[in-house]
């Protein structure tokens, strides 16, 4: 692959998109078998967090007896569900919507990174599990959007101290207050993963344009049809909403075929697309700086991504931006 460059590249993908495709059947049907006792008694117990039929008559809080649960989710790490997660938390709250991102990465948190609010974590998630707080006292308010709260990861704790039942209460008092709670999920199938994808009203699937990723995401689609609560529950109500997040994608090199396409990707993943994120030097920088990217305004092409996004996911119709390549100049072509 290497040795032989682009045409190296075409041909590789040309060879395993057939081969992947063959097995997309084989990882969602083990994807319903694994870790069988995870929840196998959740379903019997009482509603703490109110019945999903309560969110399914309006989307969004407004008019709704609860919040919306979204979880933020992938198979495969460092696909940018952190960096997703605190953007769209925050066009959310931009918007109105009273909103609340949850860091499920126990052990592991880096929310409060992009976000900017590493130093003002004195209590978090699993210290409101095990009740050594209130939940008022783990949550930080964002010093810039005013409807937008933080509830940080344990760094210190083991992903064992999630309970069902303690994330429900959470999760249900969370509800309560906010419109949206907004779940950043850790990558694959673990703890962590398995209890923000379970109660999750919405699910969105961030995957790369590349096959490792996308066929990961496919595994997590699998899950969440059918290891979620509302699946648990059955005919009764809608299922979780699905939707796929590409980010990192470059047009040209799709074009090229150094990478899936747009069309690829939703064949080998059969959900709507919610958005599609450049790939974008920004990100990294913001990173730094704790600034979700979207605050840059439209003007910035990642920022622009997600904002149309958020505003997909609120229901308004909106044409995907920067899925082709831009026009080359002739002096670029020329001077290189």
């Amino acid at each position: 692959l290497f040795l032989g460059g682009r045409k190296g590249c075409n041909m590789a993908i040309t060879m395993t998109l057939p081969l992947y495709r063959s097995s997309v059947m084989l990882a969602s049907r083990s994807s319903r078998i694994v870790n069988t006792r995870f929840l196998s008694s959740s379903s019997s117990h009482p509603f703490v967090l109110s019945h999903p039929k309560d969110v399914d008559t309006i989307i969004g809080g407004s008019g709704t007896k609860r919040g919306r649960i979204v979880c933020v989710t992938s198979g495969k790490g460092g696909v940018g569900k952190t960096t997703s997660a605190a953007s769209f938390a925050t066009g959310l709250a931009s918007r109105g919507h009273k909103t609340c991102v949850v860091d499920f990465d126990i052990g592991l948190r880096n929310l409060d990174i992009h976000l900017g609010m590493e130093r003002r974590v004195i209590f978090d998630f699993v210290n409101v599990l095990m009740e050594e707080c209130s939940l008022s006292q783990a949550l930080i308010k964002d010093k810039r959007e005013k409807h937008l709260s933080m509830l940080a990861a344990s760094q210190t704790r083991d992903k064992e101290s999630l309970t069902v039942e303690g994330v429900e209460k959470v999760l249900a008092d969370l509800s309560k207050t906010f419109d949206y709670v907004v779940l950043d999920s850790p990558a694959g199938i673990e703890s962590g993963a398995r209890h923000a994808m379970y109660f999750a009203d919405d699910a969105i699937i961030v995957t790369n344009p590349e096959l490792s990723s996308c066929r990961d995401a496919d595994k997590m689609v699998g899950f969440v049809s059918s290891r979620s609560r509302r699946a648990e529950i059955g005919d009764d109500v809608d299922p979780v909403s699905q939707t796929l997040l590409i980010t990192r994608y470059d047009a040209q090199r799709a074009v090229a075929e150094e990478c899936l396409s747009l069309n690829d990707i939703e064949e080998l993943l059969g959900l709507p697309i919610i958005g599609v994120i450049p790939e974008s030097k920004d990100v990294l920088t913001c990173t730094n700086l704790g600034t979700p990217i979207i605050t840059l305004g439209d003007d910035n092409p990642a920022a622009g991504a997600y904002s149309d996004m958020v505003d997909r996911f609120l229901g308004e119709e909106k044409d995907l931006r920067f899925i082709t390549p831009e026009p080359v100049s002739f002096f670029k072509r020329f001077f290189g």
